[in-house]
């Protein structure tokens, strides 16, 4: 199956702009590139192809794509190169076992849930009375 472009190409400056104004505007985006070996992809491939509980996950046209394997990784680095900001991080993320690339991920959101401080909304004079007032009226 080929993938084509709808509407007009975004270029890098395009991408790095808006990531930079979603970011201006309290947006934090993290973006995971999950790096997984060539040697790694073949021995999924397998497990899809002798298991029929995950053959749907198989797709011949997979082979032809990974025969582009190097062409793949140019363009990967060249897309993280150029969209890699401190508004919009990558991070790269070996990805041949499940279970460190889900502790690298959880990781970097818990970094950056921590990082923004959050905290609940305060209450000023007027909502503690309307909340004493919802109190009086539900008779506790």
């Amino acid at each position: 199956m080929k993938l084509t472009a709808v509407g007009p190409s975004l270029t890098q400056k395009d991408i790095n702009a808006f990531e930079r104004h979603l970011n201006r505007n309290g947006v934090a985006i993290l973006k995971f590139f999950l790096n997984v070996s060539k040697a790694e992809q073949k021995k999924r491939f397998l497990k899809r192809l002798e298991d029929p509980d995950r053959n749907w996950k198989f797709s011949i046209d997979d082979l032809s794509e990974r025969e582009r394997w190097d062409n793949y990784m140019h363009a990967y680095q060249e897309m993280i190169e150029n969209t890699s900001t401190p508004d919009a991080p990558w991070y790269v993320v070996p990805a041949d076992n499940k279970w460190y690339t889900r502790v690298v991920v959880a990781a970097a959101l818990v970094d950056t849930l921590e990082s923004l401080n959050l905290a609940y909304p305060g209450v000023n004079a007027q909502l503690k009375k309307e909340l004493e007032e919802g109190k009086a009226l539900l008779g506790s």
